[in-house]
């Protein structure tokens, strides 16, 4: 068969070599691999902007591969993406030590292919914001395999393969990465119909000017966090107790002139899910500002955690431009 090759790339030095060039079907054959490889890698880096950087770089080494020796490349491809966000990892928790305030996870709204496969509740919770919080407290190797497994159904014996590990230690790893989930989660599946309810019910409390209607919805121990990135003020430590978080959300949806001046205008405050969770979405002349997203329990909202660094609302900005959302429940402040 004819396998056409691509045109020599720009730039390309007296080092290229045309015959380890990627045909078509090479790229083709990557391309169609992308979708899956940039929802492993967000999972493991809890940011898309480096999820899309780890798979860009994956394409670069296979690019420079002999790929007409590679047996299987779905297998190679997960191996070398999985060892660069381990890299990414490991220095990624050198930087977060230095970060500004609180670190969260960069959100995904609906309908965002990198949210990966959601036929299963595993799939759909691996992915959610509270569950991408609690693997922050994995070692990279934890994170690696609890991903791996629960988001993507691989067998221990190909997890112990990409990470150069036996199979035994890949199923320990994996028994330790579940407890670890488990033992800190506090969150409940809620269809589309009951994220709207929770966040319609959230809104009318926070926007009625008294705390207790706020307080009815929380839990006991809910928890408010924020992430400004040094960019976007946000507090450094956490609200803790249903009464210290209502107090500080009655105050955040008080309308006020220095708000308004802050960032520029009266955002459109719209109901959406990210990461599978309920979440309110502000939006200012088309840019997303803010997006908070709610942890669920039968007991009531058990954490709200906003994210506001603009550098990780990118993403959700540009997909937010291509979908039809509606009018705004409201302007803010």
């Amino acid at each position: 068969m004819f396998r056409a090759r691509l045109p020599v790339p720009p730039g390309a030095g007296p080092g290229y070599d045309p015959v380890m060039a990627l045909t078509i079907e090479d790229v083709d054959r990557f391309e169609a691999s992308r979708p899956r490889l940039e929802a492993i890698a967000y999972r493991l880096l809890g940011s898309a902007s480096e999820a899309e950087d780890a798979v860009q770089e994956t394409f670069l080494r296979w690019q420079a591969a002999d790929v007409g020796q590679i047996r299987v490349p779905e297998a190679w491809l997960t191996k070398v993406l999985t060892n660069l966000c381990l890299n990414q990892l490991t220095s990624a928790r050198a930087r977060r030590e230095t970060y500004v305030g609180e670190w969260l996870p960069e959100p995904l709204l609906a309908g965002d292919p990198m949210l990966g496969p959601a036929d299963t509740a595993e799939q759909r919770e691996s992915v959610s914001y509270a569950v991408l919080v609690l693997l922050e407290r994995l070692s990279p190797n934890e994170r690696a395999v609890y991903v791996l497994r629960e988001a993507f159904g691989y067998p221990h014996r190909e997890i112990a393969a990409i990470l150069d590990l036996t199979e035994a230690a890949s199923q320990q790893l994996h028994h330790r990465a579940r407890k670890h989930v488990a033992d800190g989660k506090a969150r409940t599946e809620v269809d589309e119909a009951a994220a709207r309810r929770i966040v319609d019910e959230f809104l009318a409390a926070a926007t009625s000017g008294r705390t207790e209607p706020l307080v009815r919805l929380l839990t006991q121990d809910a928890v408010a966090v924020g992430d400004g990135g040094g960019k976007v003020p946000a507090r450094a430590k956490a609200f803790r107790g249903a009464l210290e978080v209502a107090t500080f959300m009655r105050g955040l949806f008080k309308p006020g002139k220095a708000k308004r001046a802050l960032i520029g205008g009266s955002p459109g405050v719209h109901a959406t899910t990210a990461n599978g969770d309920p979440a309110l979405v502000a939006v200012l002349d088309g840019r997303i500002v803010g997006v908070i997203c709610f942890a669920v329990t039968p007991e009531g909202i058990t954490a709200i955690r906003s994210q506001v660094n603009p550098d990780k609302l990118e993403r959700a900005t540009r997909h937010w431009a291509g979908t039809d959302h509606g009018e705004p429940l409201l302007h803010a402040f």
